[in-house]
C-alpha cells in the first residue's frame, strides 16, 4: 500500500461553476448499480455476496414504479431549512409512515426472488414477519447507524427499503435551493458520504462530489480536504499496490478517519455503493493502521 499527497489537479481558469447538488434519479441510480455489481461479481473474492447485491439493486429499480407518492416537506418548511443552513429532509422525520412501510413490503416481496444463502432467507423471513413496531425500531437503527450486529442481515433489507425511499423524496427536491448543511452532511437529509466521487462532466472537469449513504443525492466538495471534518492539513491518500488508482482512501491526520474516493474520470463505470463494497480489500489493509471508517454502508457493517 502506498500513500500519496497529491495536489489538486482541478483545471485553473475554468469560467464554469460546477452545481453544488445534484440530485438522484431513482430509477437510474438502481439500475446502474445492479449493472455495476454484476460486472464487479466475476473478478472479486466476495463475488456471491456482489451477485446478492446485484438482485438487491435489481429489486429497488423493480418496485419504483408501483410505490405511492412519498410526502414532501411543506415550502415553509423548505424555505426554513435553508435559511437557517439545515437539511430540507428531518431524519428524525423518516420514520415508517405508511408510504415507507409499503416500500419495505414492496421490496422483501421483490427480493424472495434473489438467490440467496439460507442465513439471508431467514433474515428476509424474519423482516417479512415483523409487526409495525419492530420495522419502525430497524428504520430507526438504520437511521442511527446502530445497527446489532446479531441483526445485521436483517438490516440489509430494511436499510435497502429505506434508501429507496429516501431516494424517492431527494428526487422531488428543488436542487438548486440545497445549501451546505456542515462537513460530512448531506444538504438534502444530513446523511454522511459513503464515498466521494472525482467526476469529469461538463462544468465539472475534475470536481469532487460526495455521495449521499442514504439519499443518494450528490454534493460538491473541495479536493484535498476531509470529508469528515473538514480539515485540509494531514490529507493523505492509500490505494493498494499495484491497483488501478482509481480507489483510493483519503485520510486524515487530525481526526484519524478515512473515506473513500472513487475517480470516476479514469473509470465512469464506478458507482459509490458498488465499489465501496467490491473494494472491500483496501478497508481491511486500512484496518491495520490508525485510521478508522468513517463512511457509511449498510451493505459493509459485517466486514
Amino acid at each position: 500500500m502506498t500513500n500519496l499527497l497529491q495536489p489538486d489537479p482541478t483545471a485553473i481558469g475554468d469560467p464554469s461553476i460546477p452545481d453544488f447538488a445534484v440530485p438522484p434519479d431513482p430509477a437510474v441510480v438502481f439500475a446502474r448499480r445492479a449493472r455495476r455489481f454484476e460486472e464487479l461479481a466475476p473478478s472479486s473474492p466476495i463475488g456471491p455476496y456482489l451477485r446478492f447485491l446485484t438482485g438487491l439493486a435489481d429489486a429497488q429499480a423493480a418496485v419504483l414504479a408501483e410505490l405511492p407518492e412519498p410526502a414532501m416537506p411543506s415550502p415553509a418548511v423548505r424555505a426554513r431549512a435553508r435559511e437557517h443552513e439545515m437539511p430540507p429532509l428531518d431524519r428524525a422525520a423518516l420514520g415508517l409512515d405508511d408510504v415507507l412501510a409499503t416500500t419495505l413490503h414492496r421490496l422483501f416481496d421483490a427480493a424472495a426472488a434473489i438467490p440467496k444463502p439460507a442465513a439471508a432467507a431467514e433474515a428476509l423471513a424474519a423482516v417479512v414477519a415483523s409487526d409495525r413496531a419492530g420495522l419502525a425500531a430497524m428504520v430507526s437503527a438504520v437511521l442511527a447507524q446502530s445497527i446489532p450486529m446479531e441483526r445485521l442481515a436483517e438490516h440489509v433489507f430494511v436499510a435497502a427499503g429505506l434508501e429507496l425511499h429516501a431516494t424517492r423524496v431527494a428526487a422531488r427536491l428543488d436542487a438548486a435551493a440545497l445549501v451546505p448543511v456542515g462537513e460530512g452532511a448531506c444538504p438534502a437529509c444530513g446523511g454522511p458520504p459513503v464515498a466521494s466521487l472525482v467526476v469529469e462532466w461538463p462544468r465539472a472537469h475534475g470536481v469532487r462530489y460526495c455521495a449521499c449513504s442514504l439519499c443518494n443525492t450528490l454534493w460538491n466538495y473541495v479536493r484535498i480536504r476531509c470529508t469528515c471534518c473538514g480539515q485540509t492539513k494531514g490529507i493523505g491518500y492509500q490505494e493498494i499496490e499495484g491497483g488501478p488508482g482509481t480507489v483510493k482512501a483519503e485520510t486524515c491526520d487530525n481526526c484519524r478517519t478515512y473515506v473513500k474516493v472513487l475517480y470516476q474520470q479514469k473509470d465512469p463505470r464506478l458507482e459509490p455503493v458498488a465499489d465501496d463494497v467490491a473494494s472491500l480489500g483496501l478497508d481491511m489493509l486500512m484496518g491495520e493502521g490508525p485510521y478508522r471508517r468513517a463512511a457509511f454502508n449498510p451493505y459493509l457493517l459485517g466486514y
